[in-house]
């Protein structure tokens, strides 16, 4: 059986993660990537050694040689691209957030299911026996009842000015390229859906929020809080407080990378280490929706993962945007 032909939509940075899932998975073979212009398509295929250069999107989707694409864009045209791909009968991963609201993202599964085509938002850290394992301990009732969840994840862009991910036309933010993990893994541990929210954002002068702080409230009583930044150095962790154990995940979101291992703290000072080996996230990340694409495995990214993931985003998003905070001031006054 000849593998699934993949296209990349973009030239961005983020691509050189996914390179070498799409070398080592036997099932996929990439053959092409597009950009804005022939030249620097071009430029970009030379270097990464990918077959075919398009110097448009349009021309990549329309590619006949082309079964799936992969879409690296930012986030505020991944709508209008995944669209356009499924309507061109193309297999989607699409970059996380797959969409800037949860509206958008509904039209897209139900556009999926219209033409008969896979997609899937792309959270490599879905895929990984890391998570798995959390999961499992979880689960089998390891450390008790879970009564909270800390999470955090936070790195400083390298040019403010520029960073695509502080411009709020393209639905940038920390909220949302950086808030997605912390919420997702949250609601996947806590198995519910949040039903409230605090949260404060410190917004940059062009109205996007560069650090984002938030805690959210589920059914069950169980609290959730996150701390999101694109403005602070590098730092990321994820820990779940239960009833006779604390869990800890020193690296939630890469964990592909040292030490992929669990650790348990029981009250008595003691901790277990449970250890977590897998190959690279990225490359199970494709590999599976090959299997999907094959109709051999559903998406380990389902779509109420995803719609449920946006709602929560909106559901932070608007108490931060109705959090007030007290005038300097009235905040002078409290401290003297």
């Amino acid at each position: 059986m000849a593998p699934i032909r993949w296209g990349i939509v973009s030239t961005a940075q983020i691509n050189d993660e996914l390179l070498p899932g799409f070398a080592a998975v036997a099932d996929a073979e990439l053959v092409a990537v597009a950009s804005r212009t022939a030249d620097r398509a071009r430029s970009y295929a030379a270097e990464k050694g990918i077959p075919c250069a398009h110097g448009s999107y349009e021309a990549l989707l329309a590619d006949p040689g082309v079964d799936a694409v992969y879409i690296s864009l930012p986030n505020s045209l991944h709508r209008e691209w995944t669209l356009a791909a499924l309507r061109a009968g193309k297999h989607v991963l699409c970059e996380k957030p797959l969409t800037v609201r949860e509206a958008d993202a509904v039209e897209l599964f139900d556009a999926a299911r219209e033409h008969g085509r896979v997609l899937m938002e792309a959270f490599m850290y879905r895929h990984h026996p890391q998570t798995a394992k959390v999961l499992d301990l979880i689960g089998s009732g390891d450390i008790g009842n879970v009564q909270a969840v800390r999470t955090s994840f936070s790195f400083t862009v390298g040019d403010p000015g520029s960073d695509i991910r502080l411009r709020a036309d393209l639905g940038g933010g920390a909220l949302r390229d950086l808030g997605c993990y912390c919420l997702g893994f949250m609601r996947l541990v806590i198995g519910e859906e949040p039903v409230s929210a605090l949260a404060h954002q410190v917004r940059t002068s062009g109205g996007v929020d560069e650090r984002t702080y938030g805690l959210v409230a589920f059914p069950s009583g169980v609290v959730g809080l996150f701390d999101v930044s694109l403005r602070s150095p590098l730092s990321y962790g994820f820990t779940v407080v239960g009833s006779t154990g604390i869990l800890d995940v020193p690296t939630p979101w890469y964990a592909h990378k040292p030490p992929q291992a669990v650790h348990v703290r029981r009250d008595d000072g003691s901790v277990e280490e449970h250890l977590c080996p897998g190959r690279n996230s990225y490359e199970l990340e494709i590999e599976n929706l090959c299997r999907a694409i094959r109709g051999t495995a559903p998406p380990t990214v389902s779509e109420s993962f995803t719609l449920g993931n946006l709602r929560a985003i909106e559901m932070v998003e608007a108490a931060a945007l109705h959090h007030t905070p007290l005038p300097d001031d009235h905040r002078r006054k409290e401290l003297s």
